[in-house]
């Protein structure tokens, strides 16, 4: 049986609060941070997660347009020049004035937005040490985009299975078996971390 949408809103909201949260405590010199990011800080990150409530479509169209539609640079200059145009605490208050944000990705559902969320929350949390989203939520994310992550991030296993040792769910086949935590599959498979580096066991 599939996770209701009413579900995933929830947990979308739980996780932006969580996180709204953590990054009311950063310091200064954590919002210059890197992030996992390649060539983002850390407020460049908050800036990116903060795009869709503050770009209407046609603008989004337009600066895509811009940037020969690719969205890694139409992105990556969003968010380079949003965080010259606001504050750390301004992009703070924008994320926490729309933890109830309908907002959903083109064909990613509200299991998009999830993932959006939490995949980019690991981005800060996990260079800051800080912790990341719960078990079940990282599950949510891997049980409903594993495939579609594993391609947009040119990621292969290699026959490769890998099981969450705190989460019912697992990603990947193959005769080899690979057990780490989940915030360890959702890294590997959206490129963040080799498999080589991952916290896991083999069996």
């Amino acid at each position: 049986m599939g996770t209701s949408s009413a579900h995933l809103t929830s947990e979308t909201r739980a996780e932006r609060e969580r996180l709204a949260g953590l990054f009311g405590d950063l310091a200064p010199e954590q919002w210059g941070a890197p992030s996992l990011c390649d060539g983002w800080r850390v407020r460049e990150v908050v800036a990116h997660m903060t795009m869709p409530f503050r770009t209407r479509p046609i603008r989004i169209v337009a600066g895509l347009a811009r940037a020969r539609f690719s969205f890694n640079r139409y992105a990556d200059r969003d968010a380079r020049s949003t965080t010259e145009a606001m504050s750390d605490a301004e992009l703070l208050d924008l994320l926490r004035r729309n933890i109830e944000h309908p907002w959903q990705p083109p064909g990613g559902g509200q299991a998009g937005a999830l993932s959006h969320d939490v995949i980019h929350g690991l981005d800060v949390t996990e260079p800051l040490g800080l912790p990341p989203a719960p078990p079940e939520r990282l599950a949510l994310v891997l049980g409903s985009a594993a495939d579609r992550q594993l391609k947009f991030f040119g990621v292969d296993l290699g026959g490769r299975r890998l099981v969450a040792t705190d989460a019912d769910v697992s990603v990947g086949e193959g005769p080899t078996v690979l057990t780490m935590p989940a915030k360890e599959v959702l890294l590997v498979i959206t490129g963040r971390r080799p498999l080589t580096e991952a916290r896991k066991t083999t069996r």
